[in-house]
């Protein structure tokens, strides 16, 4: 399994980077984690179809990008239904069986009809197959917290957490290796299971200090107490306000202060392999 992060700003892109975004690839299924505004962009510099993409809650830094990313899926389906006809390709589409597979995308509960007004905002009257996106493109299952789902070669399994948005992290087990993410939660003892034994706990650090509102954020230090109980191998901060270096250390250290293992600070482009090692050969 392999981590690599597409985007890691909290609220919107700012400084040259995308807001959340990560794509776990284990042998044969490429997830996307959340898809906020920016990462539609970064996936198409990668020329990545993905197998699923799983939205942890609805709000826009996770979601946005949903509509242009299903947008260019829709565009790759056309081009490659009507090839090289003659004629104009508006006229042609409408004529088109575009019933095959798509790409499953989960969501919260009461996620499909959110979508769906959002797409609705930029209706192309001249096309209004492009306006199908969330049935066309996405094949939009809504889930409930404590849900699991098989996605190829790899278990996901939603956690409840807590947040002002109903918010689940996401787990992803294949066969040799596993992964959490947090999404966007406060401290709540749904950390643990979401956290427990994986190689990589994937944890935003939004804040300096641990967030006692009704809001919801985890600071570094509640990421490094989260992975310290969880008994995780890694830990990755990410969702962050600044790309200010002594901002980033200071939460590195935070984290530090509870958690004794590897600690990396997520930026886009960030490749974690969490593919174990090979077992030494007896007598070598």
């Amino acid at each position: 399994m392999e981590l690599t992060v597409l985007g890691c700003r909290s609220g919107m892109p700012a400084e040259g980077q995308a807001s959340s975004g990560y794509l776990v690839s284990t042998a044969s299924t490429r997830l996307v984690l959340d898809c906020g505004p920016g990462i539609a962009t970064a996936l198409s510099a990668m020329a990545v179809v993905p197998d699923a993409v799983v939205i942890s809650h609805l709000h826009s830094d996770h979601c946005y990008d949903l509509l242009p990313l299903g947008k260019a899926l829709l565009y790759r389906r056309l081009e490659a239904a009507i090839g090289d006809r003659a004629g104009d390709p508006v006229s042609a589409a409408r004529h088109l069986d575009l019933s095959g597979p798509r790409v499953p995308l989960l969501v919260p509960k009461g996620g499909h009809a959110v979508l769906n007004r959002l797409a609705s905002l930029f209706p192309v009257t001249t096309m209004p197959l492009l306006d199908r996106v969330f049935d066309l493109a996405f094949d939009v299952v809504e889930y409930g917290a404590g849900d699991d789902v098989e996605i190829g070669d790899a278990h996901v399994s939603l956690h409840p957490l807590r947040h002002v948005a109903a918010n689940c992290g996401i787990r992803v087990e294949s066969s040799r290796s596993a992964l959490a993410y947090t999404g966007d939660t406060g401290v709540t003892p749904g950390l643990l299971p979401l956290a427990a034994g994986v190689d990589l706990l994937l944890a935003e650090a939004t804040l300096a200090a641990t967030d006692t509102g009704p809001h919801g954020h985890l600071s570094g230090a509640d990421a490094g107490v989260a992975a310290a109980e969880g008994g995780v191998g890694e830990l990755v901060l990410t969702h962050f306000v600044s790309t200010e270096p002594a901002w980033l250390e200071a939460r590195r250290d935070d984290a530090a202060a509870a958690f004794t293992g590897p600690i990396r600070i997520a930026e886009p482009g960030l490749r974690v392999d969490l593919t174990p090692a090979p077992a030494p050969v007896a007598g070598s």
